[in-house]
């Protein structure tokens, strides 16, 4: 197989032990260990969404992974708060893991000593550097199509590139919209050695979300999604200055994405009647994060499945990323 890949690509391949250079997205609390180890078990990445840090959660996850090799993802920023973190997960078996949002450089001593691999995922050319004084072992270039949480940076397809030259030769996955293996294909003719899936990974059978948020990803439209602040709000906790997330618009966007400082105002009432409506699975008031690719989500599969198409179809593109089997346009 790692004959079939750019240099790139086998670079990853082959650090991350790994036949596929496609990884799910660490999705909190949606990619559990039934999700990563579908994943893995397609010679991919498979990745728990490990999130804000719930332990015993993780734990948990690691025990549903089908005794594959897979890793977590955790907010870098929430770190600060469970510095022990790290230490305690390495100390369960954990060697793979993707830091995002914040300063990853308190926690990768800790990682690599331990023999681990570490991917970064930024935003910013200025970042990706930084990761990678700070040891990272690839780079996740996530731009601002992506579903849930980042920021109101470049496009996708301005970011890779320029991460790429300023990282070379470490590998960099492309993050915010990919969906397809056209995507993938792309990626590659702009330098990246793969692709990290998210919403197409969510419209899967493992994904730990019910069926009508599923099959609203599939129902969902090409201008379906809005970078917003909304729902940290609701739902705690709010994020640093310059982080938002990307979900679908309902009527909790449509009610409150103007109107932040009411919102604030009116937190303690709001935060009730969100709760309620997240209980009931009110599809019209709960967040249900996605990317700006959703339209392009054509089916609920198993996530190996999705891994095994997106790869082939990507192999049978031209070297511009042009696909011969008529898929939508992406970029």
């Amino acid at each position: 197989m790692n004959g079939l890949l750019q240099p790139a690509a086998r670079a990853f391949c082959e650090r991350f032990d790994v036949e596929l250079p496609i990884v799910n997205a660490p999705m909190a609390h949606i990619a559990g260990g039934a999700l990563a180890g579908s994943v893995a078990s397609a010679k991919a990445l498979g990745l728990i969404g490990g999130g804000y840090g719930d332990a015993d959660w993780i734990r948990a996850q690691f025990d549903l992974a089908a005794n594959h090799s897979v890793g977590v993802g955790l907010i870098t920023w929430r770190l600060a708060t469970q510095p022990d973190l790290v230490a305690r997960l390495i100390s369960n078996g954990v060697r793979t893991f993707l830091l995002s949002f914040g300063d990853p450089s308190p926690y990768t001593s800790t990682i690599l000593r331990a023999g681990g691999r570490l991917i970064c995922q930024v935003q910013s050319v200025t970042d990706a550097v930084r990761a990678i004084d700070a040891g990272a072992d690839a780079i996740v270039a996530q731009g601002n199509e992506a579903g849930g949480h980042g920021r109101d940076n470049e496009s996708v397809s301005k970011l890779v590139p320029a991460v790429v030259d300023a990282v070379a030769p470490v590998p960099v996955l492309a993050a915010g919209g990919m969906t397809t293996g056209r995507d993938l294909a792309t990626m590659w003719s702009l330098g990246a050695a793969g692709v990290v899936l998210g919403t197409r990974m969510y419209a899967t059978h493992e994904a730990l979300d019910t069926g009508a948020v599923k099959r609203r990803l599939l129902q969902a439209g090409e201008s379906a999604t809005v970078r917003t602040t909304v729902f940290d709000v609701l739902r705690g906790p709010e994020w640093p200055n310059g982080y938002n997330g990307r979900a679908l618009r309902n009527s909790t966007t449509d009610e409150w994405h103007d109107r932040l400082d009411e919102l604030r105002a009116a937190a303690v009432v709001e935060r009730d009647r969100y709760a309620v409506a997240t209980s009931a699975n009110d599809l019209s008031q709960r967040v249900i994060w996605a990317g700006a690719g959703v339209d392009r989500v054509e089916g609920i599969q198993p996530a190996a499945d999705v891994v095994r198409e997106v790869f082939d179809r990507a192999l049978g593109t031209d070297g511009s990323g042009c696909d011969r089997r008529n898929e939508r346009p992406t970029l």
